[in-house]
C-alpha cells in the first residue's frame, strides 16, 4: 500500500500533470522503465482527490493473480469510487479487454493507466485508440534534472529561440547559474531518471538492472517473444556498446553475425527503439524509409551504464552525439553534410576546439559544441538543447 501522505511532491513534471490532469475519462501515460510514472499519478491523485474516492493498484501485484482489474473496479465504483489508478498495466495479461470494458461500464469513473513504451494502442483489437487519451512521458531533461535537484524554475525555449538568441540564453543562465556546466557533465552520467536523489553510487547498478527487465520481463510479455531468443537482445547491446563510435546498420551483415534472418533482426531493432534502449535514426533523403542507418543508446546514462558493465570505453563524440539525439525524440536525421538534420537546419557536434571547416557555406547550419558558453551565435552549447521545449 502506498500512503499518498508519504508521497514527496515536491517536484512535480507539470507537463504531464496538465495533461493526465484532464476531463478525459480514460488516460494512459506510457514511457520507459523509471521514466516517473508511477510518483505522477499518485501526485495526481494527491493534489485532486480525497483518499477515499481514489484507489491506486499495480496490475503485477500478487493480489491480482485471484481477481480480475474489473471486479476490482466494479466493487469501487459500488463504493462511489470517483477515481481508478491501474500502474503497470502491460504486465495483465487482458489489460486491453479490461480496460474496454471497465470504461464501458462505469460511465462516472475515471481511470488513469501506465505502461511500457512498447504499448501500442492502436494496435490492440478492442478499440482503446477510439477511448483512451495517451501521454508519451520521457526521462528527466536537463532542465527538469536542474529543477529537481536545487528546487528551481527554469524555462524552455522553442528551438527558434535556441538557434537565434543562444549567446543571450547561455550567458544569461551561467551568470545566475554557475554550476551548470558541471552539472551537465554529471547529469550525462546520472541525471535521467529521477532516482538519481536516492544514493548516486547506485544509480548505475539501478539503472542496468531497470534495462534487464525490460529484456526479461517487459519484451517477451509484450512481443510473444521466447525466452530462448532473448540472447540476441543481449547481443544486440553488447554490439552497440561495443562499437563506441554510433552503430551504422547493415542488415545483412548484422544478421549473418548473429544467424538471424533480417526481418527478424529488424523486429528486434525495433523492439529495442520502442523499449526505450536504443533510439534508431535514419539518413535524411527524399525517399521514405523506415530501415535505421544508425544506431544510438536512448540516453547517455544507459550508454554510461553498458560501457561500464562490459567494461568499454566511452567515445566523447558518440556521448555528445546521444545526448544531441535524444532532445529531439525522433525528429533527428543524421546527415553526409555536418553530423545531423533538424527541419531545415544542419548541425556539427563537437568539443570546444571544433571549428566551422565541414560546415563552413551551408546555409542554416551550427556548430553545436561542449562547453559551457560561446560568443558565437552560430556556436551553441550542447547543453542548452536540454532545455529545449518539446
Amino acid at each position: 500500500m502506498i500512503l499518498q501522505n508519504d508521497l514527496n511532491s515536491e517536484f512535480i513534471r507539470t507537463g504531464y500533470m496538465n495533461q493526465i490532469n484532464t476531463k478525459e475519462r480514460l488516460v494512459g501515460l506510457i514511457g520507459p522503465r523509471g521514466s516517473g510514472k508511477t510518483t505522477l499519478l499518485l501526485q495526481y491523485l494527491k493534489s485532486d482527490y480525497d483518499i477515499m474516492d481514489s484507489l491506486y493498484m499495480s496490475a503485477d501485484d500478487i493480489i491480482m493473480s485471484d481477481t480480475t482489474i474489473y471486479k476490482v473496479a466494479d466493487e469501487f465504483y459500488s463504493l462511489n469510487g470517483k477515481v481508478l489508478i491501474i500502474d503497470e498495466v502491460h504486465r495483465y495479461r487482458d489489460w486491453a479487454k479490461e480496460l474496454k470494458n471497465i470504461y464501458d461500464s462505469f460511465p462516472k469513473l475515471k481511470i488513469r493507466f501506465s505502461g511500457s513504451s512498447m504499448l501500442n494502442i492502436l494496435h490492440e483489437q478492442y478499440d482503446l485508440s477510439r477511448r483512451a487519451f495517451i501521454v508519451k512521458m520521457n526521462e528527466l531533461s536537463f532542465r527538469e534534472y536542474l529543477e529537481f535537484k536545487y528546487k528551481i524554475k527554469l524555462d524552455s525555449y522553442p528551438l527558434s529561440n535556441i538557434l537565434n538568441d543562444s549567446v543571450k540564453i547561455s550567458s544569461s543562465m551561467i551568470s545566475k547559474y554557475s554550476y551548470i556546466y558541471s552539472e551537465f557533465k554529471e547529469y550525462l552520467k546520472i541525471g535521467c531518471y529521477p532516482y538519481f536523489m536516492e544514493i548516486p553510487e547506485n544509480y548505475s547498478v539501478k539503472l542496468f538492472n531497470s534495462m534487464q527487465k525490460i529484456i526479461f520481463e517487459d519484451i517477451p510479455s509484450l512481443n510473444k517473444i521466447e525466452f530462448s531468443n532473448l540472447s540476441f537482445f543481449q547481443k544486440l547491446i553488447h554490439k552497440v556498446a561495443a562499437a563506441k563510435v554510433p552503430y551504422k546498420v547493415n542488415l545483412a551483415q548484422m544478421s549473418a553475425e548473429l544467424g538471424i534472418s533480417q526481418p527478424t533482426l529488424y523486429t528486434y531493432l525495433r523492439i529495442l527503439d520502442k523499449s526505450g534502449i536504443f533510439s534508431a535514426i535514419r539518413k535524411y533523403s527524399d525517399k521514405v524509409s523506415k530501415k535505421p542507418d544508425k544506431l544510438y543508446f536512448r540516453n547517455t546514462n544507459i550508454l554510461n551504464t553498458f560501457a561500464n558493465e562490459f567494461d568499454f570505453e566511452i567515445d566523447q563524440g558518440t556521448f555528445r552525439e546521444t545526448f544531441f539525439v535524444n532532445c529531439f525524440e525522433g525528429s533527428a536525421y543524421y546527415s553526409d553534410i555536418g553530423d545531423f538534420r533538424i527541419g531545415n537546419s544542419i548541425f556539427e557536434i563537437g568539443g570546444k576546439s571544433k571549428d566551422f571547416r565541414q560546415i563552413q557555406n551551408v546555409e542554416n547550419s551550427f556548430l553545436v559544441i561542449d562547453t559551457d558558453m560561446t560568443m558565437n551565435e552560430r556556436k551553441i552549447p550542447l547543453w542548452l538543447f536540454g532545455f529545449l521545449d518539446k
